[in-house]
Order: structure tokens, then C-alpha cells, then sequence
């Protein structure tokens, strides 16, 4: 192992072990504390406030000049992570195999936003990148970004440009310049109670209606056209004894383009009742708009893959992933974006998610580079 791969694997390691889980706002803030104390120590503008009703941490860091209101670079990164705190300590240690660096939330995403970070803190002078950089870090990607979602659009709005330090695509190292958009769906069928041997047939099914439901909500899914529509979670009735008078149901929708979006949230605002005496209540959230590839963002990519060739990697195209990003919302508000250019590895939300030491160098170069050349 090189000394520069080493001081990586030693650097990216503390953000590692600061497991920051979306439902721990404590380990969250002390995440936020490691990398705005990078940030600070660099020379960088560094704004960390609260947001939300749990008062979430939002870290916006910048080399903007004071008065600088040029349209520039946005980047974007998460703080939080999938795992429980333990973790590191149990199911996926902190270890090194190989070419491999384990531990929860290292590939998805603490080494790219750490990379993107570090290459920013060699441009603290505007004058040494050719646009000016906002670089925010989120606090709840991996549960939708409600709370960060308006500051997220707010600096897309002054952006020229969004790059995004989500994972490369495991298949390669492969950028993303399209994504699905993603909706949640909740069902709620209201039946009526009855006690199952002495007034069955006074009951109303609330479980009866719901599978009803849910074939008709599952027959959605086209693959030919990218449309998936999944039930992930069901819940109903009271006892065996009893007819239920009660059941939900929560849905994930992914949707490859608008009109697909129309069509999706137009057949869940359709559903009706199969049943007498029962009610459907249907409440629909296109939670993620979709990531399309435009022309100026393919004019993007191009640049950016020669910052990447520059490094020592050729930087190739995935085909369009069906997970969500920040990147959703600001390729929805027409800025060129391009996902996907953190750390190689693999494993995101597994028990062996891993970081690519070996790459990890080339990975710091790209970003320096483009944050040194791209106008």
C-alpha cells in the first residue's frame, strides 16, 4: 500500500467509525463536527445549522468569494447511513482484505464524500477553481431528504452544474446520468370487526379487500417500460378470532420518466373498493422526481470524463439505476447532473459493503481536477 493510499484509508476510517445512522440525530451531528472541522481547518466557508422538526445537521461548505453570485459548481453528499450504531463493532468491523476496506456506510457514501472534501479543501481560494464550489451534506438521503430538499433545490437554483459523491456503480466504477424517480403509496382499507365463528357474516374484511388490492396494485409493474411497483409492507386485524376491520398496506413505486409518473399516480388515485361495506383510502407521494439524461448533462459528462482520464481512469456510463439521489431533484429542475462519482467499491446497505483502496488516489485526483478545470 502506498503512503498516500495509507493516509486515505487512515482519514476515510474516522468517518467510517462515526456510524451516523438517519435515526440518530446525536451521531449524525458528530458527523457533521469530523467533516466541517475538516472543512474549517482548511479555510473554507463552513455554514452548519439545524433543520427540521429533530434538528437534523446541514453542512454547506464553500470556496466562494463574498459576493460572489456566479452560477457554479454544486456537490452534493449525504452524512447519514443505513446501519445501526454497532455495526463497526459486530456484523461489518472495520478491516482491511485485500484491495478491500470494510465498514458500514464506507462505499455508501462516507469515502466519496470524503474524497469530494478533501479535493475542495485544496481550492479554498476562488481563484483556484474556475467556478465557484458549494459542497452540501444532507442528513437524511436514505430516508428521502424531506427535510433538506428545499436547501437542496435552493442552492441547484444558483447552480450551473451538480455533481453528485454517491457510489461509483459496482460493475466498473460507472457514473450515473439517469435514475428512476421514486414514490411511496399508503393503503388503508377500512372493513368491519366481527367475531369470526358466531358473526362471521357480519364482518367485513378489512385483509379480504386489501389482497384484492394488492394483486391489482402489483399487475402496475412494467418492466418493458421500467415501471416497478412493489407492496413492502402489510399490517391488519386484531386476532385469529376476529374479522379484521383494518389493514394498510405500504407501496414503493419507481418510475423511469414524467409521463409514466402521470400514468403511475393516476391508477393509485383510481383504486376503488372490490367489496361492499369497506373503504379504500389511498394516500400517493412521488417522493423523487426522475433523473433524465438531457443534452446538456451528456455535454457534462464529457468534460468530467476528460477530468477523469486526466487521473488515470476512464469514467464510464451506467445504464439507468432504479435508486433515487439528491440528483433527482436537480436534474428536475433542468441542471446538467451527474451521480455516482464517489469511491469504487460495493455492498451499499449490506453487511459487506466495502471501499477499493486501490482507487481511492485516481478517485481524489478526479476531483481535484474538476474542480481546478470545469467552466
Amino acid at each position: 500500500m502506498s503512503d498516500e493510499q495509507q493516509q486515505l484509508v487512515s482519514d476515510i476510517s474516522k468517518w467510517i467509525e462515526c456510524e451516523s445512522p438517519s435515526s440518530d440525530p446525536a451521531a449524525l451531528h458528530r458527523m457533521a463536527e469530523i467533516a466541517a472541522s475538516q472543512a474549517r481547518a482548511s479555510g473554507l466557508r463552513v455554514d452548519l445549522t439545524s433543520i427540521g422538526d429533530r434538528k437534523l445537521p446541514l453542512l454547506i461548505v464553500s470556496n466562494r468569494a463574498q459576493g460572489d453570485t456566479r452560477p457554479g459548481i454544486l456537490v452534493l453528499a449525504h452524512l447519514d447511513t443505513v446501519h445501526p450504531i454497532g455495526t463497526i463493532h459486530t456484523l461489518n468491523k472495520l478491516r482491511i482484505e485485500g484491495d478491500r476496506l470494510y465498514g458500514p456506510g464506507s462505499y455508501d457514501m462516507k469515502a466519496g464524500a470524503y474524497l469530494a472534501l478533501t479535493a475542495l479543501c485544496e481550492h479554498v481560494s476562488a481563484d483556484s477553481t474556475k467556478l465557484p464550489v458549494d459542497y452540501l451534506l444532507v442528513p437524511d438521503e436514505e430516508v428521502g431528504s424531506h427535510d433538506s430538499r428545499p436547501f437542496i433545490e435552493k442552492y441547484a437554483a444558483r447552480a450551473k452544474y451538480t455533481l453528485v459523491a454517491e457510489p461509483a456503480r459496482a460493475d466498473g466504477g460507472k457514473c450515473v446520468t439517469a435514475r428512476k424517480g421514486t414514490g411511496m403509496v399508503k393503503i388503508c382499507v377500512t372493513g368491519c370487526q366481527s367475531h369470526a365463528g358466531v358473526n362471521h357474516e357480519k364482518g367485513r374484511s378489512a385483509i379480504k379487500e386489501m389482497a384484492h388490492q394488492v394483486l391489482a396494485i402489483e399487475s402496475f409493474t412494467d418492466y418493458q417500460r421500467g415501471i416497478t411497483v412493489s407492496v413492502g409492507k402489510i399490517a391488519g386485524g386484531t386476532a385469529t378470532n376476529t374479522v379484521p376491520g383494518f389493514c394498510e398496506a405500504i407501496v414503493d413505486f419507481r418510475i423511469p420518466d414524467a409521463p409514466a409518473g402521470d400514468e403511475i399516480l393516476a391508477k393509485f388515485k383510481a383504486l376503488k373498493a372490490v367489496g361492499v361495506d369497506v373503504t379504500v383510502d389511498v394516500d400517493v407521494e412521488l417522493n423523487r422526481p426522475p433523473m433524465v439524461k438531457t443534452l446538456q448533462s451528456a455535454a457534462l459528462l464529457a468534460r468530467i470524463q476528460d477530468q477523469a482520464l486526466a487521473a488515470g481512469f476512464e469514467l464510464q456510463e451506467a445504464p439507468m439505476t432504479g435508486g433515487g439521489s439528491d440528483a433527482n431533484f436537480t436534474s428536475a429542475m433542468g441542471v446538467p447532473s451527474i451521480d455516482g462519482l464517489g469511491a469504487d467499491g460495493d455492498g451499499a446497505h449490506t453487511l459487506s459493503e466495502h471501499i477499493l483502496i486501490s482507487t481511492l488516489p485516481k478517485r481524489l485526483q478526479f476531483w481535484r481536477n474538476t474542480f481546478s478545470n470545469l467552466d
